[in-house]
């Protein structure tokens, strides 16, 4: 069985881009990672805890409800795969 960085590594050709989103209520602040995929998907992952997979969602709406829902900030910016290839 694979780890969740493993998994995550796997998803290298599949991903679009990368979001990272902040609970700012929270010290240390917990920060958590958006990845959108090719096919629409998008997975959220937790850094801190081995990239463990947190929430798997058929869109990027559905995932940016669940993070706003919880309270998270979005960080400026998102990583482009094609700005990187």
């Amino acid at each position: 069985m694979l780890s969740p960085a493993q998994n995550l590594v796997e998803q290298i050709n599949d991903w679009e881009f990368i979001e990272l989103w902040v609970d700012p209520i929270v010290f240390p602040p917990r920060i958590l990672m958006l990845v959108g995929g090719k096919n629409g998907k998008c997975c959220i992952y937790e850094p801190s805890a081995n990239y463990k997979p947190l929430f798997l969602s058929s869109s990027y709406d559905e995932a940016h409800s669940w993070l706003v829902e919880d309270e998270y900030e979005r960080v400026d910016g998102r990583l482009l795969a094609s700005e990187i290839v």
